[in-house]
């Protein structure tokens, strides 16, 4: 592990301590200081943070649940490697979900509803001026949740959000990059459209679009990290 890493757990939020280590660990894998194939040691890990061994365990088994960890027999655990078959996986099933939710909420989504997501839309773009990494993914991912409550399908809605789970890290890798930023805006904006105008096609093919610029992006930088 690099000795350099400087972890610091933050106290002041109300939670198990296991869900605090594990919210550091997964900061310092999204942010790209725990580096892919990076071992996660639990005794150097619980000497840095100050805490047990048993927290410590415990977040690397939630990390493994998110695909940000995985245990190799005979070595532990380190940080999983970003790889095209998994991100490949994952948006397959993201893509289906999405156009079943899509198409549900384009019926079901109330005007308040639809001004919330404009407003969230506006919000994003506004983050987008401010490079905070963090701040922008959670406007994103706030932009999409607001169209799966709108289902009123909480099964579907659980589904979504543990899918959106093991999308988090590929989402930080797309929005790094500000040159992505413009066609966010531009994939939005059409998304927006197409449940203002209550048009299926037009939100379905909006999606797609969406999922499939992303993966796109995501490749490269998979396949950058590989060279």
């Amino acid at each position: 592990m690099t000795e350099e890493l400087d972890l610091k757990l933050n106290t002041s939020a109300y939670l198990p301590l296991r869900d605090i280590v594990f919210n550091t660990l997964r900061e310092a894998i999204l942010r790209g200081e725990l580096r892919p194939g990076e071992r996660l040691m639990e005794a150097q890990l619980a000497t840095k943070l100050g805490v047990s061994r048993t927290p410590i365990r415990e977040a690397i088994r939630m990390l493994e649940q998110e695909g940000l960890a995985v245990t190799i027999p005979r070595k532990g655990a380190e940080v999983a490697k970003m790889t095209e078959k998994d991100m490949e996986d994952v948006l397959e099933i993201r893509e289906a979900l999405d156009e079943l939710a899509a198409k549900i909420a384009c019926k079901k989504m109330t005007e308040s509803q639809l001004t919330h997501l404009k407003t969230i839309g506006k919000e994003f773009e506004i983050s987008l001026e401010t490079s905070d990494i963090t701040t922008i993914a959670e406007k994103d991912v706030e932009f999409h949740d607001t169209i799966y409550e709108a289902t009123e399908n909480p099964k579907l809605v659980i589904l979504l959000s543990n899918l959106r789970e093991q999308m988090y890290r590929y989402r930080v890798e797309y929005i790094k990059k500000p040159e992505n930023y413009p066609k966010l805006i531009k994939e939005h904006n059409a998304i927006v459209k197409g449940l203002e105008e209550r048009d299926e096609s037009l939100l379905t093919v909006a999606m797609q679009k969406h999922i499939k610029n992303q993966a796109l992006a995501v490749k490269e930088v998979i396949r950058n990290q590989e060279d």
